[in-house]
């Protein structure tokens, strides 16, 4: 059966351990819980999940250590993810790129329960390639972000990810420029829900002299976006709203209600 696996980490040891001991932590579950360091690994997760809601995210994040220690993938996902936000922890970015890196070696089972770790772990691994890590062996690497950014956006077909290739295929970074393909992966997210997708795609086609067109997809993505969009979005629009006549203009309004009620 064939297997999503990711490779090509320049400088890194993919098969680097997380190096998670029993012996290694100075906290320890508590003796009354239902779960010790001997039990499962999902047990373990669940446990560590529960904690983290309650807000006690010490007890979470030994619990997931040991869960992780033992294979499993969504409590690895879970402590990198703490590392990356500093979430009742010290936040260390390295630290999690590498548990990322962890979980992007191991592949994946298409349909299996790990595929949305696994994407995820992709997504950051992207993320950290196109910035890099200070202080840390990882530079950024464009040409790798976008690798990674296609793995996910071809394979599993993660708006997201389709959305963040098209636009490095827009501005030619990682690589050379590709208009028709950034217009493809637009394409496929915003006919999946993916609205700054839907924005992009809008002002890619104002730019190629579709005016109407172009402007009723910015116009249908503002009047949907989420808060945090709305800035850009709104700037994109405005430029391009106020480079067509009246005529055009009510065009494109009348046609953007339709456009953010289907997938034409």
């Amino acid at each position: 059966m064939q297997r999503y696996a990711f490779s090509g980490f320049k400088g890194m040891m993919l098969g680097t351990a997380l190096a998670l001991s029993s012996g290694s932590f100075a906290w320890a579950l508590d003796p009354n819980a239902a779960v010790s360091p001997e039990s499962g690994p999902f047990d373990l997760f669940k446990f560590g999940f529960k904690s983290y809601q309650q807000g006690n995210k010490q007890d979470a994040v030994e619990a997931y250590r040991y869960a992780a220690e033992k294979g499993h993938t969504g409590s690895r996902w879970a402590l990198a993810t703490m590392y990356a936000d500093g979430d009742g922890v010290t936040k260390n970015d390295f630290e999690a790129f590498k548990m990322y890196s962890e979980i992007a070696s191991q592949g994946v089972e298409p349909g299996s329960n790990d595929t949305g770790f696994f994407v995820n772990a992709l997504m950051a691994l992207a993320e950290y390639y196109q910035r890099g890590i200070p202080k840390s062996p990882i530079r950024p690497d464009l040409s790798q972000a976008r690798q990674l950014y296609f793995q996910a956006a071809s394979a599993f077909g993660d708006t997201e990810a389709q959305f963040r290739l098209a636009k490095m295929l827009l501005t030619g970074e990682g690589g050379e420029p590709n208009i028709r393909q950034a217009k493809k992966w637009l394409n496929r997210a915003r006919k999946e829900g993916h609205v700054g997708a839907m924005g992009v795609f809008g002002n890619v086609l104002f730019q190629e002299g579709q005016t109407v067109r172009g402007l009723a997809y910015m116009t249908a993505a503002l009047d949907t976006c989420k808060p945090s969009d709305r800035d850009w979005l709104q700037a994109m629009q405005e430029q391009a709203f106020s480079l067509v006549n009246e005529k055009d203009r009510r065009k494109a309004i009348e046609l953007s209600a339709s456009i953010g009620r289907s997938t034409e």
